[in-house]
């Protein structure tokens, strides 16, 4: 099966699945990000991007469609 019949005839819960896994990618990517950025070697080199605030958001909003989604996926 190809990713386009798999997302053609997938349901609303496998949809939602997929992006509460993406936005635990993003999670992921942006607590590396954090970490990378705490582990500085000039003090005064901050940066702009909200880290935190990506992690948080991306990790609550993942983590509802993931919950969300595992009633459908367990009804089949």
């Amino acid at each position: 099966m190809t990713l386009h019949q798999f997302l053609t005839f997938a349901s609303e819960a496998e949809i939602a699945g997929l992006w509460g896994l993406g936005m635990i990618g993003i999670a992921l990517l942006a607590l590396l990000g954090e970490r990378r950025r705490m582990k500085r070697a000039r003090i005064d080199g901050v940066g702009w991007v909200p880290w935190t605030s990506i992690f948080m958001t991306s990790a609550i909003i993942g983590a509802g469609l993931l919950a969300l989604s595992a009633k459908g996926l367990m009804a089949g």
